[in-house]
């Protein structure tokens, strides 16, 4: 039976991971700070004796090593996500991003751990010049998480060449479904639950994302583990179907059933300082390998609305609303 450490193991993305990893029958140990991860995300398999959960975190060397003992793979997804949070902390994505990768790069040669699977992103591309963007574009960061996450990814790089490490890198955009407490939905729907006439959005409406399901990220990630076997894969995860935020908002006023909504837009042709108004990914080297995903960004955008309005409690509080 394979072990696996999965960093981050009980935030959106990890938890769905772990899913996959244990029904594959993996041994799996998730190490996780619950800053922004949940027990309750991964209470479905209490009681399995193949989940050991640690909370620790991987700023921490000594945790990284102890938990990542006999392992055959690490998946790490643990990370500082919040761009516009590193407008005013300007350490946050070194130490989680760059430092704990390399906490978790040291550990594996501790541990003789050959694998390495690394939740990277779209943001390093940039505001990208060229779309579909394609793994070998190199842009200009525009973003300090992004900037660590590549960095990452070079560290991750450089350590094949001198240790028996094999490193995949998956670099996904805006990734939704159950789960997802955090981006545009999660947002819009809290705002329209306090204000059902008008919803703020952030930017002109007009930025164009590929909005992922879960479930297909997470096959991805397994698939070009499993298919791929250089000392170093890189792929983007995404779509060939692009949906603007306006798109986006229509679709979470409708599955909330509200009518009328005004659209406030502010700031100009992007949410923040950090956010790509346009991210468009080529994925021909995954399709490649026999990966496409199986779910339209429009049904992913209507589930996650879905399962966050009954997150939220909404139906109740939108019936008192009337």
């Amino acid at each position: 039976m394979k072990k696996a450490l999965v960093t981050g193991g009980l935030g959106f993305i990890g938890s769905h991971l772990v899913d996959r990893l244990l029904a594959d029958k993996w041994e799996v140990v998730v190490l996780d700070n619950l800053l922004t991860g949940k027990r309750e995300n991964l209470s479905h398999h209490k009681g399995n004796p193949r989940l050991q959960v640690v909370e620790g975190d991987i700023r921490e060397l000594r945790t990284v090593k102890n938990t990542s003992q006999g392992c055959d793979a690490v998946f790490h997804l643990a990370a500082h996500a919040l761009m516009r949070l590193s407008l005013t902390d300007h350490k946050a994505d070194l130490d989680y991003n760059l430092i704990g990768t390399i906490n978790v790069l040291e550990s594996m040669i501790a541990n003789n751990i050959p694998d390495l699977v690394f939740a990277s992103t779209s943001a390093l591309y940039g505001n990208a010049q060229i779309v579909p963007t394609p793994e070998d574009y190199i842009g200009i960061q525009t973003s300090l998480y992004g900037a660590a996450k590549l960095a990452s990814e070079s560290y991750s790089e450089a350590y094949t060449e001198f240790a028996p490490i094999k490193f995949w890198a998956f670099r996904f955009g805006t990734v939704l479904g159950e789960r997802c407490r955090r981006g545009a939905i999660w947002d819009f729907e809290n705002k329209l639950l306090k204000d059902t006439h008008e919803l703020e959005i952030l930017g002109d409406g007009k930025q164009s994302k590929d909005y992922l399901y879960v479930k297909d990220c997470i096959d991805g990630i397994i698939l070009g583990y499993e298919k791929s076997s250089n000392h170093v894969n890189i792929f983007n995860l995404g779509l060939e179907e692009q949906t603007t935020v306006d798109e986006l908002a229509d679709m979470v006023i409708q599955e909330m059933g509200l009518s009328n909504v005004g659209k406030k837009h502010t700031g100009g042709n992007r949410g923040w300082i950090g956010d790509n108004p346009v991210v468009f990914l080529e994925i021909k080297k995954m399709k490649n390998l026999g990966w496409k995903p199986k779910v339209s960004p429009s049904d992913t955008i209507r589930l996650t609305a879905r399962w966050t309005l009954e997150e939220l409690g909404g139906k109740e509080k939108l019936a008192t609303k009337v």
